[in-house]
């Protein structure tokens, strides 16, 4: 998929960031954590965006981690969509 898309609750003062890193764990220059605006709510179906962009078609095919930075928050689950 081209879009990471989020399940996800956070309380009131709780947040959530997410970083894409390669095989080897290191984060994939602009996908890192600070790239990554915080996220809030609850939602079923939250793109989440890096700098502002949401595509990920250069990492299509290519094996890489998630890393979920969690602030008082639940991911119920992610999907890569077109």
């Amino acid at each position: 998929g081209t879009q990471l898309e989020l399940n996800f609750s956070t309380s009131a003062t709780g947040s959530m960031r997410v970083e894409i890193q390669d095989e080897a764990g290191t984060p994939i220059e602009r996908f890192s954590l600070a790239d990554c605006p915080e996220l809030f709510g609850d939602t079923i179906a939250r793109r989440v965006m890096w700098k502002g962009d949401a595509d990920l078609s250069e990492l299509s095919g290519k094996p890489v981690r998630l890393l979920f930075d969690l602030k008082d928050a639940d991911v119920y689950s992610f999907q890569f969509r077109s």
